[in-house]
């Protein structure tokens, strides 16, 4: 271990850490990026087809819990 350098580990350990740091700027980039789109979707005035089902499927998932629970 002595003959591979404590430098060689301290720079490995940097680039995984700055490797890793920037994968996960990337990925909470794209996750801002769909966020706003749906925030954007969500407050348009026209819903779409997809999201009147969507909506439809919760609204009987939640009548359906109500009803069991009482």
């Amino acid at each position: 271990m002595m003959d591979f350098g404590p430098a060689a580990i301290v720079g490995l350990c940097i680039g995984f850490l700055w490797g890793t740091g920037c994968s996960l700027a990337i990925l909470y980039s794209i996750y801002l990026g769909g966020y706003r789109k749906a925030v954007e979707d969500s407050l348009d005035v026209g819903k779409s087809k997809r999201w009147r089902q969507t909506l439809k499927k919760i609204e009987e998932r939640r009548a359906r819990a109500e009803a069991a629970g009482k």
